[in-house]
């Protein structure tokens, strides 16, 4: 029997047999439900602080905004924000509304950046093979953020976000 310190051997066999056999299982077992508790986690994001009338629209934008996406079921991120919101569960599709411009929208000119149900976007990689989008043109900067793997194609997953875009955050910035 191996030792255990500050347990004696004669403390363990004085133990009933079958406590003795399922206490490595129950080990074992509760680390992998550990394992997996945090796998299960939601995604830790950093919440923006918009300023009061952009506020008001991410609010709305959040309320509208799908339970799913391509499948993928809304799991909101740590802190709970309105101005946060992600779906799937491991790598996440992440949408922050009310964010600050992005410096990739000054490196992207208008005419190449991807519009998808009258919503235009800028582009710009995430730093780990995915990439970033930001909505231009409208009254509050939405940024959804879609993980390399996460699609079989990187911007399906803003066709099932646009109609809650154009319905709370209108034109013009």
């Amino acid at each position: 029997m191996s030792r255990i310190p500050g347990v004696s051997a004669a403390r363990l066999k004085s133990l009933p047999a079958p406590v003795r056999w399922a206490a490595p299982p129950v080990a074992l077992l509760g680390g992998v439900a550990l394992l997996l508790g945090g796998w299960g986690a939601p995604a830790e994001v950093t919440p923006p602080t918009p300023k009061p009338a952009v506020a008001r629209l991410c609010a709305a934008l959040d309320r509208a905004l799908p339970d799913t996406v391509l499948g993928h079921r809304r799991q909101d991120p740590s802190p709970a924000s309105p101005y946060t919101a992600a779906w799937g569960s491991s790598p996440r599709t992440v949408l922050k509304c009310g964010i600050d411009r992005p410096d990739y929208l000054n490196d992207d000119p208008l005419t190449s950046a991807p519009e998808v149900n009258d919503v235009q976007f800028g582009m710009g990689p995430d730093g780990h093979g995915g990439y970033r989008f930001v909505t231009t043109l409208r009254k509050a900067y939405v940024e959804i953020t879609v993980p390399k793997g996460a699609y079989p194609n990187y911007i399906d997953p803003l066709s099932s976000l646009t109609d809650a875009i154009k319905s709370t955050v209108p034109d013009g910035l």
